[in-house]
């Protein structure tokens, strides 16, 4: 047994400090933790299967847990594979249209927004699709004009968007936490359908995401980041701050969808308490939202390589290579 299969052992007797009530119910969370990591793990198997087919891959790594189970994680593969070769084809069409697309992803805490953004990017080129993920505003930030910090990272033609938190900030986190006045708070309000009406007007096609996840669904993700080492870091004081204040953001979310929720830019609320069905989901909304179509592209050639006669490859010197350690 390694060293990392000791760690997640004793990770795994952790799990058993967790409040419950009954052997049953401890039982059954524990059962839950197990299987939030195995996901965690399918992220690296995604990327690993890339290259060989999902059979390949998963023939043996199922074995030990049942075939239902190995066959539910074929067709979710599948189907992820099928929705990003669409995803291919949608962001060849917004290239060669000179679309410009911003998709807003917010959610509490651990609701699953980083794992959808992934798997939608994970094939695309990072010149047309980015990522957008900022930090909490500096000093001279928090005195400018509140959207000012977003619009240099909105899309020109060709380009899709897409924010890890946006905007939304303070309509969530920044009320929750008390870091904006209830006068900012009600501004927001007033102004960011009037910003988000101007976005589409230029152009711009906006869609926006909230994921949603269950109270006790959050407790367990908590739970597997907090005795997950590799997972730990995706926790910060502010997190664990959030989860004592569930109800607060309860009641910001409600308001935010009310108050924000217009036809130029309705909000789509997806169910996130299964990460991979709300991933699929997501992506086939998404795409449901445009009318593309497969773009013609010239016959690719690949030209045959000059070769010059008086042409020597130079040695590279040993102590330049990486160790080979596998």
């Amino acid at each position: 047994m390694t060293d990392r299969d000791n760690r997640h052992n004793r990770n795994h007797r952790n799990h058993r400090n967790a409040p419950t009530d009954t052997p049953d119910a401890n039982d059954e969370l524990l059962r839950r933790l197990r299987a939030d990591l195995i996901d965690g793990y399918d992220e690296e198997l995604e990327l690993e299967i890339e290259d060989r087919t999902a059979e390949d891959v998963l023939a043996g790594e199922d074995a030990v847990r049942g075939d239902e189970v190995r066959e539910a994680r074929l067709r979710y593969f599948r189907e992820l594979f099928r929705l990003q070769a669409e995803l291919v084809e949608l962001q060849d069409w917004v290239a060669h249209t000179g679309q410009k697309v911003v998709i807003l992803f917010e959610g509490r805490d651990a609701a699953g927004k980083g794992g959808a953004i992934k798997r939608i990017t994970q094939r695309l080129n990072p010149r047309v699709c980015r990522t957008v993920a900022l930090p909490a505003p500096n000093s001279r930030e928090r005195t400018q004009w509140y959207f000012q910090r977003y619009v240099p990272h909105l899309p020109a033609a060709g380009e899709m968007v897409l924010f890890d938190r946006s905007w939304y900030n303070r309509a969530g986190v920044e009320r929750v936490m008390d870091f904006c006045s209830d006068e900012d708070v009600e501004e927001f309000f007033r102004s960011v359908p009037e910003f988000e009406r101007m976005l589409v007007r230029s152009g711009i096609k906006l869609i926006k995401y909230w994921f949603s996840i269950t109270d006790d669904e959050q407790h367990l993700r908590f739970l597997s980041r907090i005795h997950d080492p590799l997972k730990q870091w995706k926790l910060s004081p502010m997190d664990l701050e959030s989860r004592r204040r569930w109800e607060d953001y309860t009641k910001a979310k409600e308001a935010m969808l009310e108050r924000t929720h217009i036809p130029e830019a309705p909000w789509w609320v997806v169910q996130a308490v299964d990460k991979k069905r709300a991933r699929l989901n997501c992506i086939h909304h998404l795409l449901e939202q445009f009318d593309y179509h497969d773009v013609e592209h010239a016959p690719v050639v690949l030209p045959e390589r000059v070769r010059n006669a008086e042409y020597i490859r130079q040695p590279v010197p040993a102590e330049m290579y990486v160790p080979e350690v596998y």
